[in-house]
Parts: structure tokens; C-alpha cells; sequence
């Protein structure tokens, strides 16, 4: 059983699981009136779920139960993990691997070929129930090629660079601008250059490339 609403749209050679639901009308629009896109070769499992609005590219996948909420932007070759959430008015570049039980809220912005680690939470609103908050609400900006490590937190209106790897368990609390560089910690701080880290297991010299132009 699935549940593809009118004015959706998919592209060639897409492989739908069970129990599916694409082109869920958000609150305050009728079935149909909104247009959904995703593009070819995509691979969307079992109970995941895609409001309408969302313009996804070539080369989508995602896990099992997957949330997608509406008027998100998302490139080519995205995938999108087991039970993660992906909040509405996002922008998800090309090349981007999210985790199983990621929380990506509205307004955030991930850019090309970033990583985010299984369990990460990303929020967006500095003062939850405050009456202003829906005008304040701003996401994370996460730079191209960067790594989130599992279970990280990264607070609201927070810029990370590119090529930056967060540590695992992480809190972030202020932007993270130095390109290229390690951050752990709670709160989150610089330690190590991408080009210090190597390999424990002496399976390879270096286990990042290093984007030199900072």
C-alpha cells in the first residue's frame, strides 16, 4: 500500500517501498495544489514520508521512515537515512550523505558533499515558545565537504566551514569558521589541522583531503 498524491512528479527507474506517502499536503493547502518533483533513479523505502513542495534531484534515496517535510530544495545524489527528519524551507546541495536519526530543522542550509553523522541534532530557535520565535528561527549553515560526527548538537544561527570535521558527541556553540580544522568538545573548539589527522590503522597517510585554499 502507498499513498502518491495528484501533482506529483517522478522521474525514471524509481524503485518505491510499502506503505509510502509522496505529495502530503502541508497545513493550510489541498491535495494537488502544491507540485512535487523528485528526479530519476531514486530509492525511497518503506514509511517514508514526502510533503508536497519538495524539488528533489536525480539519485535521491532514503532508509525507512524517512520525514520529509514541504518546500525543501534538494540537489542530486542526496541520501537522506532511517528515521531522520528533515524540517520544511531547507536547501540540501548536491553530493550530501545524511545519517539514520538526523534532525535537520527549517532554514538550514547544507551544502555540497557534507557529512552528518547517525543521532545529530541540528536546532534553530534561540528561545523556544517565546512569541517572536517563528520570525528568528534561523538553521545551521554546514559547509561543503564537512563532517558532522555522530551524536554532535549544533546550537541555532551557527556557520561551520568547509572540510571541517566535528568531533563526535560536539556541542557547537558558536560558528565554526576556520576552514579545514578539527573542532571537539563541549563547547566544540579547534584542536588539529584536517592535514594532522592519520590513519590508526596505517591503512592509508592521510585520511582526509585538504582543501588548501582556506
Amino acid at each position: 500500500m502507498k499513498k502518491i498524491y495528484k501533482n506529483v512528479t517522478i522521474g525514471k527507474n524509481a524503485k518505491i517501498g510499502e506503505f509510502i506517502i509522496i505529495g502530503e499536503p502541508p497545513k493550510g493547502y489541498n491535495e494537488g495544489e502544491i507540485k512535487t518533483i523528485i528526479g530519476d533513479n531514486c530509492i525511497i523505502r518503506s514509511h517514508t514520508v514526502i510533503y508536497a513542495g519538495n524539488k528533489i534531484g536525480d539519485n535521491f534515496q532514503t532508509g525507512h521512515g524517512a520525514n520529509i517535510r514541504e518546500f525543501n530544495e534538494i540537489g542530486n545524489n542526496v541520501s537522506i537515512g532511517t528515521h531522520s527528519i528533515i524540517e520544511h524551507h531547507i536547501k540540501i546541495e548536491d553530493k550530501v550523505r545524511i545519517h539514520s536519526n538526523v534532525f535537520i530543522p527549517e532554514y538550514s542550509y547544507l551544502k555540497e558533499g557534507c557529512w552528518i553523522g547517525p543521532c545529530v541534532t541540528v536546532t534553530n530557535v534561540l528561545h523556544p515558545l517565546c512569541k517572536k520565535a517563528k520570525k528568528c528561527a534561523k538553521g545551521a549553515i554546514i559547509g561543503e565537504n564537512t563532517k558532522i560526527g555522530a551524536n554532535v548538537t549544533i546550537l541555532p544561527d551557527i556557520t561551520i566551514g568547509k572540510n571541517c570535521l566535528v568531533g563526535a558527541g560536539s556541542l557547537v556553540t558558536k560558528n565554526l569558521l576556520d576552514n579545514n580544522y578539527v573542532y571537539v568538545g563541549v563547547p566544540a573548539k579547534k584542536i588539529k589541522h584536517i592535514r594532522d589527522l592519520t590513519c590508526p590503522y596505517n591503512l592509508i597517510d592521510k585520511p582526509y583531503e585538504v582543501e588548501e585554499k582556506e
